[in-house]
């Protein structure tokens, strides 16, 4: 079940975010560090309500930040589909490292394609580090598009257009 994030939330969501930066450091993916992403920054996203968390068995496994495109690091690069502003970001993405491979991550992605569709933009844009390829690879596996190379932040750039074939996804998320 995907919710939107209470404040209640944050000392979950940063015990996942110290396991996650770990395994990222043990994995010489330099995306994350140990200031960041932390709880301060998940707090702003919840007060703004632009955070979710997805929940199994009343526990949280996964967290997604979800908002209107507003990045100036994305106006740095051409080869968008789609214009600035027309866009939902995610940002900070995390699934509970002692959960993975549960569909968490599909969930959250599924539900962020929901909301687009719901909220009227034309596609999701997200990035990530070079070496991070299990997020590049699912990202291209669910039709993510990459972009370029975003250097003023040292990220590759992705975008999925929401179209009309999601329907199915739409359908299954309301439920």
């Amino acid at each position: 079940m995907i919710r939107n994030a209470t404040l209640d939330d944050l000392d979950r969501i940063d015990e996942m975010a110290v396991y996650t930066i770990h395994d990222m450091a043990l994995s010489n993916i330099p995306q994350w560090t140990i200031t960041y992403p932390r709880k301060e920054h998940y707090q702003k996203d919840v007060e703004n309500k632009q955070l979710f968390v997805c929940e199994i068995d009343g526990v949280i496994r996964g967290a997604i930040v979800i908002c209107p495109e507003e990045d100036p690091p994305y106006e740095t690069i051409d080869g968008w589909f789609t214009a600035h502003g027309d866009s939902l970001v995610i940002h900070r993405a995390i699934v509970d490292p002692f959960y993975r491979n549960h569909g968490v991550a599909q969930e959250m992605l599924d539900y962020a394609i929901m909301l687009g569709h719901q909220q009227g933009y034309q596609s999701i844009k997200i990035d990530t580090h070079h070496d991070n390829y299990k997020m590049r690879q699912f990202l291209e596996k669910n039709q993510f598009n990459y972009i370029g190379y975003l250097a003023i932040i040292n990220r590759e750039a992705y975008e999925r257009l929401l179209e009309d074939t999601d329907e199915d996804i739409i359908n299954r998320m309301e439920k």
